[in-house]
């Protein structure tokens, strides 16, 4: 009998399990746990953004060995076969669960079909993937993605009906650039974007596609960036081409991070839509209940707030990420 299943019955007997566990290392965090600990391979997609990280901070603050978990924690440093080889990695060592964050939506139906033989219940986070495989995972936690399009398409709607925009996409093939640029554009109409590029997600990557974009489009009248570090981004371009950001071309983002809400708060983001990245508390209770065998819900909603340039300098400050 499997381990897990043996969990399981416990549970289903009113058993008492003690759980206790600990881990370390660096881009790959082993942990050697007690007998009793719920073994967990985790994979993360990278650390691309100030969002990602303070997710993964929060997923090793709350997947500990006080609060019983042994936790293998995998950084694929935005590369769908890094991810593919630690959840094979997580098969061999027959641990308890799997979550991941997919680094794109397709692509993972041997693997998933391999998790699903070997009978380890799976938990994405955050994003979603697209399969053929029946029942690929057990649950999904994180943020509703075409919602925080919606949001922000509506704004621009609402405020900026004329706007010319340009859109900073995130990683192609994502969840969170897929559902973020069909909700934005549906909302806006698709006659309002004059122009797209991805920049990854990362910061670097924005300011490079909107040096090409003030070029290529100088009839832009406002940025939507998928993510709050391509738009932080986009305003060191736009600053070095002599426009002010905020005035001159409105910014539309989406995460919520700190230095977001600072650019915002600053008058250089006009419109930030949250996505919460803390939710590593809300994950180590859904992965005890099913570890358990308890029903849990198929999708768990993170709770995300919108943004104004009405946010105080004591709300920034007071932001934890």
């Amino acid at each position: 009998m499997k381990r897990r299943h043996f969990l399981a019955l416990a549970a289903a007997s009113g058993a008492v399990i003690g759980l206790t566990a600990c881990g370390g290392g660096s881009g790959s965090d082993s942990g050697s746990g007690s007998s009793d600990a719920i073994r967990v391979g985790y994979s993360q997609l990278g650390a691309e953004s100030g969002w990602r990280t303070a997710n993964t901070e929060d997923i090793k603050k709350h997947l500990t060995a006080e609060n019983g978990f042994d936790l293998t924690f995998v950084d694929a440093q935005q590369k769908q076969e890094n991810q593919i080889k630690a959840l094979r990695d997580f098969i061999s060592q027959d641990v308890d669960i799997v979550a991941f964050s997919p680094v794109v939506e397709t692509g993972w139906d041997d693997v998933l079909q391999e998790l699903k033989d070997a009978e380890i219940p799976v938990i994405l986070v955050d994003r979603s993937v697209d399969t053929t495989v029946e029942e690929p995972y057990i649950a999904h936690i994180g943020s509703d993605l075409y919602a925080e399009g919606e949001k922000a398409g509506q704004w621009v709607k609402e405020n900026h009906p004329d706007a010319k925009i340009f859109e900073l996409q995130g990683t192609m093939g994502s969840g969170a650039q897929l559902d973020r640029e069909e909700a934005f554009d549906k909302v806006v109409g698709a006659d309002k974007i004059i122009g797209k590029a991805t920049g990854n997600f990362t910061r670097a990557e924005g300011k490079t596609a909107m040096e090409a974009a003030l070029q290529a489009y100088p009839e832009m009248t406002l940025l939507f960036s998928h993510n709050d570090d391509m738009g932080l981004g986009a305003i060191e371009a736009i600053e070095a081409a002599g426009k002010k950001p905020g005035t001159d071309i409105i910014i539309v983002t989406i995460d919520g991070v700190k230095d977001g809400l600072q650019a915002l708060c600053d008058g250089k983001f006009n419109y930030v839509v949250e996505c919460n990245p803390i939710f590593g508390e809300q994950l180590g209770e859904l992965m005890k209940k099913v570890v358990a065998g308890e029903e849990v819900e198929k999708n768990t909603v993170v709770e995300d707030k919108v943004f104004d340039q009405t946010i105080t300098q004591e709300e920034v400050d007071a932001r934890p990420y």
